[in-house]
């Protein structure tokens, strides 16, 4: 297992839409694990393989607020199945933006259909954190990124921003 380079926008291989897994093996188990570590070692909550240039349709996450007790979670080939009307606003970040949070709103709740770490086909009715997590990880499936539901103005200002970090942190 080993932490992996997270990428940041601007960056078009965030914007690529993921492919399907054809099965869970060794390789994926491997990739999962290893995005758990990069994951964890960046603090974050959640991590899509497109997000380390894996563009395979698997995302992990951890919503555990105890350090001591992880509650990691694997999804391969997440469907949403259904999405509630009522919408929800959480302040959202992303390891691939940033330093930069922005309060999205989205279904309060979601039933999602997926793959786990061993291959065996889920479902779980998300809701809360758990439900906007889910969704925003799915976004980097399909290339889209949380600054995306901004207006043109706020995401063009943000994405300077992190262009003029991403220099600056290549001149050091």
């Amino acid at each position: 297992m080993s932490v992996k380079t997270i990428l940041t926008e601007p960056n078009k291989i965030l914007r690529q839409i993921s492919k399907p897994v054809e099965k869970i093996e060794k390789d994926e188990q491997k990739l999962m694990d290893d995005m758990l570590d990069t994951m964890y070692a960046a603090n974050g909550i959640g991590l899509a393989a497109i997000q380390i240039g894996v563009p395979k349709r698997i995302i992990v996450m951890d919503i555990s607020k105890d350090n001591k007790k992880k509650e990691p979670r694997y999804f391969a080939n997440p469907v949403i199945k259904n999405k509630d009307s009522l919408k929800a606003t959480y302040e959202e970040g992303c390891l691939s933006v940033p330093d930069q949070f922005a309060e999205i709103d989205r279904p309060s709740k979601c039933e999602v259909e997926y793959l786990d770490y061993y291959g065996e086909k889920k479902i779980l009715k998300a809701e809360g954190l758990l439900a906007t997590c889910i969704q925003h990880e799915m976004d980097h499936l399909e290339g889209i990124l949380f600054i995306d539901y901004l207006s043109k103005l706020k995401k063009s200002m943000i994405i300077k921003k992190l262009s003029k970090n991403k220099s600056t942190r290549i001149l050091v």
